[in-house]
Protein backbone atom coordinates (compact mmCIF):
# COMPACT_ATOMS: atom_id res chain seq x y z
CA UNK A 1 0.00 0.00 0.00
CA UNK A 2 0.99 3.75 -0.36
CA UNK A 3 1.77 5.44 2.73
CA UNK A 4 3.51 9.45 3.21
CA UNK A 5 6.35 9.16 5.23
CA UNK A 6 8.21 11.30 7.23
CA UNK A 7 11.83 10.01 6.83
CA UNK A 8 13.63 12.97 8.34
CA UNK A 9 12.53 15.90 9.93
CA UNK A 10 11.55 18.91 8.32
CA UNK A 11 8.72 20.37 6.23
CA UNK A 12 5.85 19.18 4.44
CA UNK A 13 8.06 19.06 1.22
CA UNK A 14 10.27 17.06 2.91
CA UNK A 15 8.00 14.05 3.24
CA UNK A 16 7.98 11.12 1.17
CA UNK A 17 5.63 8.26 -1.32
CA UNK A 18 6.31 5.06 -0.29
CA UNK A 19 5.29 1.43 -0.35
CA UNK A 20 4.89 -0.43 2.73
CA UNK A 21 3.13 -3.45 3.89
CA UNK A 22 -0.21 -4.11 4.48
CA UNK A 23 -1.28 -3.92 8.09
CA UNK A 24 -2.64 -6.82 9.97
CA UNK A 25 -4.77 -6.09 13.05
CA UNK A 26 -4.13 -7.78 15.82
CA UNK A 27 -6.14 -8.53 18.88
CA UNK A 28 -8.59 -5.97 19.67
CA UNK A 29 -7.67 -3.76 16.17
CA UNK A 30 -9.32 -2.74 13.19
CA UNK A 31 -7.91 -2.96 9.61
CA UNK A 32 -9.47 0.22 8.32
CA UNK A 33 -9.43 1.36 4.65
CA UNK A 34 -8.60 4.92 4.67
CA UNK A 35 -10.34 7.16 2.72
CA UNK A 36 -10.28 10.68 3.68
CA UNK A 37 -7.65 12.37 6.15
CA UNK A 38 -7.97 15.51 8.08
CA UNK A 39 -4.48 17.83 8.82
CA UNK A 40 -4.10 20.29 11.81
CA UNK A 41 -1.36 22.81 12.94
CA UNK A 42 0.41 20.06 14.90
CA UNK A 43 1.08 17.90 12.34
CA UNK A 44 3.48 20.31 10.80
CA UNK A 45 4.91 20.40 13.86
CA UNK A 46 4.80 16.48 14.39
CA UNK A 47 7.04 16.00 11.63
CA UNK A 48 9.46 19.24 12.64
CA UNK A 49 10.14 17.18 15.96
CA UNK A 50 8.45 20.11 17.58
CA UNK A 51 5.73 18.48 18.93
CA UNK A 52 5.63 16.82 22.15
CA UNK A 53 4.78 13.49 20.61
CA UNK A 54 8.28 12.16 18.92
CA UNK A 55 7.22 9.07 16.92
CA UNK A 56 10.68 6.97 15.64
CA UNK A 57 11.37 7.85 11.94
CA UNK A 58 9.74 6.40 9.69
CA UNK A 59 5.96 7.55 10.83
CA UNK A 60 3.09 8.89 8.75
CA UNK A 61 1.35 12.12 10.21
CA UNK A 62 -1.87 12.98 10.33
CA UNK A 63 -3.96 11.88 13.32
CA UNK A 64 -7.69 11.73 11.88
CA UNK A 65 -9.35 9.55 9.31
CA UNK A 66 -12.17 8.23 7.91
CA UNK A 67 -12.88 5.23 6.08
CA UNK A 68 -14.40 1.12 6.01
CA UNK A 69 -13.61 -1.59 8.12
CA UNK A 70 -12.12 -4.01 5.94
CA UNK A 71 -10.44 -6.81 8.56
CA UNK A 72 -11.13 -7.10 12.30
CA UNK A 73 -8.98 -8.76 15.09
CA UNK A 74 -9.44 -11.39 17.29
CA UNK A 75 -12.06 -10.77 20.13
CA UNK A 76 -13.49 -7.30 18.17
CA UNK A 77 -17.32 -7.35 18.26
CA UNK A 78 -19.14 -4.34 17.86
CA UNK A 79 -18.01 -3.66 14.40
CA UNK A 80 -18.04 -5.72 11.16
CA UNK A 81 -16.52 -5.31 7.54
CA UNK A 82 -17.89 -2.95 5.70
CA UNK A 83 -18.88 -0.19 8.53
CA UNK A 84 -17.72 3.32 7.88
CA UNK A 85 -16.21 4.63 10.47
CA UNK A 86 -13.96 7.33 11.61
CA UNK A 87 -10.80 7.63 13.83
CA UNK A 88 -8.12 9.25 16.11
CA UNK A 89 -4.72 7.99 15.17
CA UNK A 90 -2.38 10.56 16.95
CA UNK A 91 -0.03 10.28 14.10
CA UNK A 92 -0.27 7.75 10.97
CA UNK A 93 -3.11 8.14 9.37
CA UNK A 94 -1.67 9.29 5.83
CA UNK A 95 -1.20 6.10 3.86
CA UNK A 96 -3.97 3.70 2.43
CA UNK A 97 -4.80 1.80 5.46
CA UNK A 98 -4.28 1.11 9.26
CA UNK A 99 -4.73 -0.97 12.11
CA UNK A 100 -5.73 0.50 15.00
CA UNK A 101 -7.92 -0.16 18.11
CA UNK A 102 -11.12 -0.72 18.13
CA UNK A 103 -11.72 1.87 21.53
CA UNK A 104 -10.16 4.52 18.92
CA UNK A 105 -12.45 4.08 16.09
CA UNK A 106 -16.47 5.72 16.51
CA UNK A 107 -19.16 4.29 13.46
CA UNK A 108 -19.70 6.74 11.31
CA UNK A 109 -23.79 7.60 10.14
CA UNK A 110 -25.48 7.46 7.01
CA UNK A 111 -26.01 11.24 7.16
CA UNK A 112 -22.54 12.04 7.34
CA UNK A 113 -19.74 11.65 4.18
CA UNK A 114 -16.59 10.90 5.02
CA UNK A 115 -14.71 14.17 4.29
CA UNK A 116 -16.69 16.07 7.35
CA UNK A 117 -16.50 12.85 9.45
CA UNK A 118 -12.27 12.87 9.35
CA UNK A 119 -12.28 16.55 10.66
CA UNK A 120 -14.31 15.78 13.76
CA UNK A 121 -11.99 14.18 16.36
CA UNK A 122 -9.38 16.65 16.98
CA UNK A 123 -11.37 20.08 16.20
CA UNK A 124 -14.57 19.15 17.59
CA UNK A 125 -12.90 16.34 20.13
CA UNK A 126 -10.94 19.44 21.64
CA UNK A 127 -14.23 22.03 21.82
CA UNK A 128 -16.35 19.37 23.55
CA UNK A 129 -14.07 18.71 26.31
CA UNK A 130 -12.65 22.81 26.68
CA UNK A 131 -16.84 23.93 27.38
CA UNK A 132 -18.56 20.96 28.19
CA UNK A 133 -15.75 19.15 31.18
CA UNK A 134 -13.84 22.00 31.83
CA UNK A 135 -15.84 24.84 31.67
CA UNK A 136 -18.78 23.46 32.37
CA UNK A 137 -20.89 26.30 29.87
CA UNK A 138 -24.31 26.48 30.68
CA UNK A 139 -27.25 27.74 28.81
CA UNK A 140 -27.75 31.45 29.07
CA UNK A 141 -23.83 32.29 29.62
CA UNK A 142 -21.83 34.07 27.31
CA UNK A 143 -18.95 32.08 25.91
CA UNK A 144 -16.53 34.35 23.73
CA UNK A 145 -14.38 32.55 21.03
CA UNK A 146 -10.85 34.03 19.65
CA UNK A 147 -9.50 33.17 16.68
CA UNK A 148 -13.51 32.23 15.72
CA UNK A 149 -13.13 31.80 11.75
CA UNK A 150 -10.18 28.59 12.71
CA UNK A 151 -10.72 25.23 12.84
CA UNK A 152 -10.79 24.89 16.32
CA UNK A 153 -12.55 28.29 16.94
CA UNK A 154 -15.05 27.78 14.46
CA UNK A 155 -16.47 24.60 16.67
CA UNK A 156 -16.46 25.99 19.56
CA UNK A 157 -18.50 28.80 17.88
CA UNK A 158 -20.95 25.36 16.71
CA UNK A 159 -21.33 23.65 19.98
CA UNK A 160 -21.49 26.74 21.94
CA UNK A 161 -24.61 27.12 20.34
CA UNK A 162 -25.18 23.52 20.54
CA UNK A 163 -25.04 24.33 24.28
CA UNK A 164 -27.51 27.75 24.15
CA UNK A 165 -25.01 29.99 24.85
CA UNK A 166 -24.43 33.54 24.09
CA UNK A 167 -21.32 33.46 21.41
CA UNK A 168 -19.28 36.43 20.88
CA UNK A 169 -16.93 35.72 18.16
CA UNK A 170 -13.58 37.22 17.95
CA UNK A 171 -11.72 37.54 14.69
CA UNK A 172 -9.20 39.71 13.04
CA UNK A 173 -11.02 40.70 10.33
CA UNK A 174 -15.15 41.21 9.15
CA UNK A 175 -14.71 38.73 6.73
CA UNK A 176 -13.87 36.19 9.01
CA UNK A 177 -16.54 37.55 11.80
CA UNK A 178 -19.08 37.50 8.94
CA UNK A 179 -18.16 33.47 8.36
CA UNK A 180 -18.46 32.62 11.98
CA UNK A 181 -21.73 34.09 12.28
CA UNK A 182 -22.89 32.03 9.42
CA UNK A 183 -21.92 29.37 11.59
CA UNK A 184 -23.93 30.45 14.55
CA UNK A 185 -22.03 33.82 16.29
CA UNK A 186 -24.50 36.07 17.85
CA UNK A 187 -21.79 38.75 17.88
CA UNK A 188 -18.40 39.68 16.40
CA UNK A 189 -15.41 41.78 17.47
CA UNK A 190 -12.69 42.81 14.75
CA UNK A 191 -9.78 42.70 17.23
CA UNK A 192 -7.79 43.77 14.28
CA UNK A 193 -9.20 46.95 14.23
CA UNK A 194 -11.48 46.72 17.79
CA UNK A 195 -10.09 47.18 20.98
CA UNK A 196 -10.77 43.76 22.63
CA UNK A 197 -10.70 44.07 26.22
CA UNK A 198 -13.17 47.44 25.73
CA UNK A 199 -15.62 45.94 23.30
CA UNK A 200 -16.06 42.76 24.94
CA UNK A 201 -16.70 44.73 28.12
CA UNK A 202 -19.55 46.95 26.12
CA UNK A 203 -21.33 43.69 24.83
CA UNK A 204 -21.66 42.06 27.84
CA UNK A 205 -23.41 45.34 29.67
CA UNK A 206 -20.04 45.46 31.81
CA UNK A 207 -19.96 41.98 33.18
CA UNK A 208 -17.50 40.37 31.15
CA UNK A 209 -17.65 36.71 29.10
CA UNK A 210 -18.31 33.52 31.62
CA UNK A 211 -15.95 31.53 29.04
CA UNK A 212 -13.27 32.65 27.08
CA UNK A 213 -12.28 29.75 24.13
CA UNK A 214 -8.80 30.26 23.36
CA UNK A 215 -7.12 28.55 21.15
CA UNK A 216 -4.29 30.69 19.75
CA UNK A 217 -2.52 32.72 22.57
CA UNK A 218 -0.56 35.59 22.22
CA UNK A 219 -1.21 39.23 21.94
CA UNK A 220 -4.91 38.97 22.50
CA UNK A 221 -4.92 36.29 25.47
CA UNK A 222 -4.43 39.29 28.34
CA UNK A 223 -7.04 41.70 26.24
CA UNK A 224 -9.42 38.69 27.25
CA UNK A 225 -8.66 37.91 30.95
CA UNK A 226 -9.08 41.37 31.72
CA UNK A 227 -12.71 41.09 30.71
CA UNK A 228 -13.75 38.38 31.85
CA UNK A 229 -16.32 37.18 33.83
CA UNK A 230 -16.14 37.14 37.97
CA UNK A 231 -15.25 33.38 38.35
CA UNK A 232 -15.28 32.68 34.77
CA UNK A 233 -13.22 30.23 33.16
CA UNK A 234 -10.55 30.67 30.24
CA UNK A 235 -9.57 28.12 28.44
CA UNK A 236 -6.91 28.11 25.99
CA UNK A 237 -4.85 25.32 24.02
CA UNK A 238 -1.38 26.86 24.49
CA UNK A 239 -0.73 28.81 29.05
CA UNK A 240 -2.41 32.11 29.92
CA UNK A 241 0.20 34.90 30.91
CA UNK A 242 2.08 33.78 34.12
CA UNK A 243 0.84 37.00 35.86
CA UNK A 244 -2.93 35.43 35.60
CA UNK A 245 -2.22 31.82 36.46
CA UNK A 246 -3.24 31.93 39.91
CA UNK A 247 -5.92 34.83 39.79
CA UNK A 248 -8.45 34.05 42.36
CA UNK A 249 -11.12 35.19 40.07
CA UNK A 250 -10.48 33.44 37.29
CA UNK A 251 -10.32 29.43 36.49
CA UNK A 252 -7.76 28.82 34.01
CA UNK A 253 -7.33 25.09 32.28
Amino acid sequence: MKALLCTRYGKPDDLTLADIPDPVPGPGEVAVQIEAVALNFFDTLIIANKYQTKPALPFSPAAEFAGTVESLGAGVTQFAAGDRVMGYAGYGAARERIAISASRLIKIPDSLDVDRAAGLCVTYGTALHALKDRARLKAGETLAVLGASGGAGLAAVELGKLMRARVIACASSKEKLAFARKHGADDGIDYGSEDLKEVLRRVTQGRGADVIYDPIGGAYAEAALRSIAWGGVFWSLVSPPAKYRNCPSTSCC
